[in-house]
């Protein structure tokens, strides 16, 4: 996989612990940067496909991942069955 676009990310301008927070505070710094990255749909699907269970990955939590893989399945067994 391509990993390019994470020279991008605005991420590689701060400190790695902005983007694993241990409180709901961090979570929505973390986010806020997110929303104005260029590459944060990249940065999700990334995570998305390599299961990464930590950190903010794309704006979203790891809780937030989980619900979106979650739905993506569902979908699919909805299209599939």
């Amino acid at each position: 996989m391509n990993t390019d676009w994470m020279n991008q990310g605005k991420c590689r301008e701060l400190a790695r612990d902005v983007f694993f927070p241990r409180d709901g505070m961090g979570l929505s710094a973390a986010q806020k940067i997110c929303a104005e990255c260029p590459v944060s749909k990249r940065c999700l699907e990334y995570a998305l496909e390599n299961h990464i269970g930590h950190g903010i990955w794309g704006g979203c939590s790891e809780r937030e991942r989980r619900r979106i893989l979650r739905r993506r399945r569902d979908l699919q067994t909805v299209t599939v069955g």
